[in-house]
């Protein structure tokens, strides 16, 4: 998709998706800065990507993190062409038994990260009429019980999309979204989300139309293809890439 020069920074880039995607955009000729907050995992990842990738280590939940996430991206290499917006995490819980410190704990990686990266970041991608794509998910549009936080998480993050989409289109700088379904990651493991990781995986089989379930790479590709000059005239989408899942029925 020719990313030659461009520079890519990747927020949650030392596993799963944002890892598929740094990978992805390092073949591609981008220079890529990925960002998270455990330093192993980012250099594991930056070993994978190859010499065009570097780490910055921060939290997305912190302002001024995201602050110098941006300035050390552009110290290093001058400008910043697109922002991935990938960092969140999963919790379970219906109304009744989550509490409002679980409530926070979602929201503010997967809803206030995307806004204090991307505040921070507009800037310097209005001087490059840049992208930005953020990480959404099936469950932004389709309701799932015993997920409240999350979802609500999401549909903020697809809306925030649009918005940002529609406010930033002047300025040449394009905003779009993908919204995966289930994908082998890290993301259920680290917070026990489900107790047989194995199994939900197989269940996925079941669930999502075209018989299996997402990886990494399947979510990356969409979300370069989204970043490129191809998808040009594209902003204010939110892509389901998620083997058919949004179809089905809830009952």
């Amino acid at each position: 998709m020719g990313f030659k020069d461009r520079v890519v920074l990747i927020s949650g880039g030392g596993t799963g998706i944002g890892l598929g995607a740094a990978r992805l955009f390092a073949d591609e000729g981008a220079h890529v800065v990925i960002t998270g907050r455990r330093e192993e995992k980012l250099k594991a990842a930056c070993g994978q990507a190859g010499d065009a990738c570097s780490y910055v280590v921060g939290d997305v939940t912190n302002p001024e993190d995201c602050a110098h996430m941006v300035a050390e991206t552009v110290q290093l290499h001058g400008k910043l062409d697109v922002l991935v917006n990938n960092a969140g995490v999963i919790g379970n819980g219906g109304v009744a038994d989550t509490t409002p410190e679980e409530f926070n704990r979602v929201m503010q990686p997967n809803v206030y990260g995307v806004y204090n990266l991307t505040h921070a970041a507009v800037g310097e991608l209005v001087k490059t009429r840049g992208a930005i794509v953020n990480v959404s998910s099936v469950t932004g549009t389709r309701p799932y019980g015993n997920l409240l936080a999350y979802c609500a998480s999401k549909a903020a993050v697809s809306m925030m999309t649009q918005t940002m989409a529609l406010e930033l289109a002047p300025q040449g700088v394009r905003v779009n979204a993908v919204e995966p379904g289930v994908v082998r990651s890290e993301l259920h493991r680290v917070t026990n989300a489900v107790p047989d990781y194995d199994a939900f995986l197989e269940r996925s089989s079941q669930t999502h139309p075209l018989g299996r379930h997402g990886n990494p790479e399947d979510v990356a590709a969409a979300i370069a293809f989204l970043a490129s000059d191809k998808a040009g005239w594209i902003t204010g989408e939110c892509m389901k890439v998620d083997g058919g899942r949004h179809m089905t029925s809830l009952r």
